[in-house]
């Protein structure tokens, strides 16, 4: 995932879907692993939920 903000995609993941620092850090290494979108990672390895992982689609429909 390619974000010009990357930094406020944290954030937002912290602070709106109240992740931890750590399963973003897990997800990310993750994402990097499989080669691909942080969300889906987030999603595949069950540390949002469906509507979340939604809200996260809508955050970066915003974000472009």
């Amino acid at each position: 995932m390619w974000l010009t903000n990357y930094p406020r995609f944290l954030q937002f993941l912290q602070n709106d879907l109240e992740l931890s620092p750590s399963a973003i850090a897990t997800a990310t290494k993750l994402s990097q692993r499989d080669h691909g979108p942080l969300s889906i990672a987030l999603w595949h390895y069950g540390l949002v939920t469906l509507e979340q992982l939604n809200l996260i689609f809508d955050w970066l429909e915003r974000d472009r």
